[in-house]
């Protein structure tokens, strides 16, 4: 999760707060805040402790916000923070509560001893950039544009251009941290060093690059060169130097500086270990790890050994379409056929792929009706990936505002179209967009029910467990019927136990990189250029991609036993509204929560 910095105006009113409340808690005769006030004074105290997440929500109060969360004094704050809701929050009796608040409270519980435990290692501080997850990334995006940062009125041009002298801060802070953590043992892996130095090189400037190139071409220019029209003319000069002299000055320098750094000293330090095991506290961050992003008390070995069980089941359903299609060969011979299969690369065009997954969305539009009562009033668009992160990212989701002023966006990078494999889209709509991400996130931020700190909590076993489970929907939903697309569901379910096995081997069995990368090759039909993509990606992101296969083997669970316990009275659309109504929160409180459910049926 991405932390932000407070400005000295946020970071006065937030501990004004924070000396209220504590006197509060050493006075006992003092009555506790009403829950609903308190919850109310949570989401407000994130949201200016961390801004970025709310201009991500649609509240463009801090748009002019960027923390240097690198430094001693904000992760004070951070710690202060959350350790204050936790104290408040614990002093409030049960018997006070709704059901609904209940679950807010052992939500909010949640999320601070979350919080808390992943400020106590030193990772964030000392790793705060790789190649895929962390912030610099995040403000490319915003920069293009096309993001959540709004660029229609000349406060809003300058609100990006304090944010970014914020972020200036930040990037010349992140330099320090990192050649400290080189001193102290945390360094990222050589084989992810080098997937970042091209993306700060594409930032940077050489010798020869001009002003009139930067302004042209560099992708933090591109607020000037799209200027609205009710712009006047000597707006648009005054935005233009300011802009330049600032980016040309002192952001691109910033840029230039870390890109030599990759480029040399912290290269020259990259770690061989592939997991998080070689740095300091390694082993005590990856059970942390599991925990934050699976929501369970799973053992490293525990997953490992289920996802050794799950791959083997879904080879036994991938044998059976190879099979049906007729191919003589081993499975690992049509894993190769089917990656390098012209027929299943028809496009020549970015715009023809973006064509095909609205044309999945049509066809599944007349199904949904079938199985599920709630669908998101928020509008969905299909984008292809920006070009300065295509390389390494892979297929996403980004949420609408809350207030639905701007869509949610399924990203899709397409590096080279005439090379696109199309036989897993249907199931990877089903995931990104519709009915997967785009519902599950859509309807909690529409849910006026939910109190708006979980209108934007993300725990990843709920959230990406919903997701792969409704790839499984695909069926149902009148996809699927080329075996070619429900093989590219079973690999995608493939793909995501595999992860339970490779991200386990390398953080906490000593897997090399190459052995995860083999694993996969042996395993699933994906190209080869992807499967390294991703095993870095776990590299990067310890844990993460275990929630995926956890959270839908939990929701598959629960839907079995509703069906079982309910028979006749079992209504998929209401299983499926119980599900998504209550935002994203840990899997013991979702079963908890169905458990309910099935009981007040058949009382």
């Amino acid at each position: 999760m991405k932390k932000t910095l407070l400005s000295i105006v946020s970071a006065a009113l937030l501990f004004s707060a924070f000396k209220n409340s504590t006197s509060k808690e050493t006075t006992t005769e003092v009555t506790p805040p009403k829950f609903s006030q308190l919850l109310k004074d949570y989401s407000e105290g994130k949201r200016q402790l961390k801004p970025l997440d709310a201009t991500a929500a649609g509240d463009h109060r801090y748009d002019d916000q960027f923390p240097n969360t690198l430094t001693d004094a904000y992760q004070k704050k951070f710690r202060d923070f959350y350790t204050s809701f936790k104290n408040q929050v614990h002093k409030i009796a049960d018997s006070t509560l709704t059901e609904s608040e209940k679950m807010s409270k052992e939500v909010l519980l949640w999320d601070c001893d979350m919080q808390l435990a992943q400020a106590s290692f030193k990772n964030d501080l000392y790793l705060p950039i790789n190649q895929m997850w962390t912030i610099n990334l995040n403000m490319g995006q915003l920069a293009s544009g096309s993001a959540s940062q709004p660029f229609t009125t000349v406060k809003e041009y300058q609100n990006w251009l304090r944010r970014l002298e914020q972020y200036n801060d930040w990037l010349r802070t992140a330099k320090e941290r990192m050649k400290q953590g080189i001193k102290e043992g945390y360094v990222l892996p050589t084989a992810l060093i080098k997937k970042v130095i091209p993306q700060f090189k594409v930032l940077s400037a050489t010798e020869t690059t001009t002003s009139e190139e930067l302004l042209n071409t560099h992708l933090f220019f591109s607020p000037i060169r799209n200027f609205p029209e009710s712009f006047t003319q000597e707006e648009k000069e005054q935005l233009t130097k300011a802009y330049t002299a600032f980016i040309e000055g002192q952001l691109v320098p910033s840029f230039t500086e870390l890109y030599n750094f990759f480029n040399t000293e912290y290269l020259a330090a990259g770690r061989t270990s592939s997991g998080i095991d070689g740095i300091p506290n390694g082993k005590a961050y990856y059970q942390h790890a599991i925990k934050n992003y699976t929501t369970t008390e799973m053992t490293a070995e525990e997953i490992h050994e289920l996802g050794l069980r799950e791959v083997a089941r879904i080879l036994a359903a991938m044998e059976k379409i190879k099979t049906e299609v007729g191919f003589k060969g081993s499975l690992k011979d049509f894993f190769n056929f089917v990656r390098s299969n012209k027929d299943l690369m028809p496009y020549k065009t970015p715009e023809e792929i973006i064509a095909n997954f609205n044309a999945i969305h049509l066809k599944m539009k007349p199904q949904l009706e079938k199985l599920f009562g709630n669908k998101p009033k928020t509008p969905f668009i299909v984008k292809q990936t920006e070009k300065f992160r295509e390389a390494s990212a892979s297929a996403e989701y980004n949420p609408g505002a809350l207030d639905g002023s701007r869509p949610g966006v399924f990203y899709t990078p397409i590096p080279d179209a005439t090379k696109y494999n199309v036989f897993s889209d249907e199931a990877l709509f089903l995931h990104e967009a519709i009915p997967g991400h785009h519902y599950q996130i859509s309807l909690t931020q529409e849910n006026q029910d939910l109190p708006d700190f979980r209108k934007t909590l993300w725990y990843s076993a709920y959230g990406e467990g919903w997701a792969l489970y409704t790839e499984n929907l695909g069926t149902e939903l009148g996809l699927y019927t080329d075996p070619y697309q429900y093989f590219g569901m079973l690999g995608m379910e493939m793909h995501r136990a595999i992860r339970l096995v490779v991200d386990t081997g390398m953080h906490a069995k000593g897997w090399s990189r190459e052995k995860a990368i083999q694993y996969s090759l042996d395993n699933e039909a994906e190209s080869e250029a992807s499967i390294i993509s991703e095993i870095e990606r776990y590299m990067a992101n310890p844990g993460q991609a275990l929630s995926y296969k956890i959270g839908q083997l939990k929701i598959r669970e629960l839907r079995k036993k509703a069906t079982a316990a309910l028979g006749e009275q079992f209504d998929i659309r209401e299983f499926h509204d119980q599900i998504l109504e209550t935002g994203c929160i840990p899997l013991a409180l979702l079963e908890a929560k169905i458990n309910r459910w099935i009981a007040s049926k058949k009382a």
